[in-house]
């Protein structure tokens, strides 16, 4: 499939004033364009449904629809690993790899507070404590995220589970979810559909929804409640949690600070259960 931005690019000279000016909008937010309906995206241009689709057939699509799916196979092409990788390798100095390791993910960590207000956090947090039953979903490289929320969070409440959305048994859960749940979703390039089947479908029964994900072009957005941008770049190919379980450490230890009684009785019931089945091993001993 030919690249649709290369495809505008090559034919900006033959395009009217408003065509041109749709044009350069999707050249500028061609991910975030990705995922907009034609009404959201002729609202964030200021024009008509019609110039769009107009521009789209000089294009040589049959419609906006199709012209879409191009720039969604773009995305997709670009978060690929192999593509990641071999982009990497090419800006990569092997003998700084430890160092640039450590920068990159301090940048993108420091990035992070700059994006992430602790009002938004907190408010994620009212969502933990004030919640029936908590959910967090994930696959794949947003799996250790899910995982570790999950841990941690049941640790301190008791009322947290972990569901791996590429398996079917969320079909199962969905059902008999309220609106007083909630759930906890991290997804990261290339964006698996189970994850937005799952959440769609707790969406529609009133669930709320937490978005751990890359940006706001991230699909998953669309259903998010309140979303927390997380840079899941790597210096290699593949999606990094690092960021992510910054965030996630800390809806941890806030949750755990403000229900610190319950924290306390049932970290003290846990531990006694561990004790008498001799969980642990003491240092110093044979």
């Amino acid at each position: 499939m030919t690249d649709p931005l290369i495809i505008i690019k090559e034919n900006l000279s033959q395009l009217t004033n408003a065509q041109r000016a749709i044009a350069d909008y999707i050249l500028k937010n061609s991910s975030d364009v990705a995922f907009l309906t034609i009404n959201q995206l002729a609202q964030r241009v200021n024009t008509s449904t019609t110039t769009i689709m107009r521009l789209t057939s000089n294009l040589g699509y049959k419609g906006y629809s199709e012209f879409q799916k191009g720039l969604q196979q773009l995305l997709r092409d670009q978060t690929a690993p192999q593509n990641r990788l071999k982009l990497n390798l090419e800006n990569m100095n092997e003998d700084d790899l430890w160092d640039n390791t450590i920068t990159h993910h301090l940048h993108h960590i420091q990035k992070m507070t700059e994006q992430m207000s602790k009002d938004q956090l907190d408010e994620v947090v009212k969502k933990i404590t004030s919640s029936n039953q908590i959910y967090c979903t994930s696959v794949r490289s947003g799996l250790p995220v899910g995982q570790y929320l999950s841990h941690g969070l049941n640790r301190t409440l008791g009322n947290c589970k972990l569901i791996i959305a590429d398996t079917s048994d969320w079909v199962d859960e969905v059902i008999t979810m309220q609106p007083q749940d909630l759930i906890i979703a991290t997804s990261f390039p290339r964006y698996a559909k189970r994850i937005i089947d799952f959440i769609k479908a707790a969406k529609e029964r009133g669930v709320q929804i937490v978005a751990i994900t890359d940006s706001y072009s991230s699909p998953i957005i669309e259903y998010a409640d309140i979303a927390l941008i997380c840079d899941s770049s790597s210096l290699a190919f593949h999606n990094s949690p690092i960021a992510s379980m910054v965030a996630a450490d800390y809806l941890i230890n806030a949750t755990a600070l403000s229900q610190s009684e319950k924290a306390k009785k049932r970290l003290d019931q846990i531990n006694d259960v561990l004790t008498n089945m001799n969980y642990h091993e003491m240092p110093g001993h044979e």
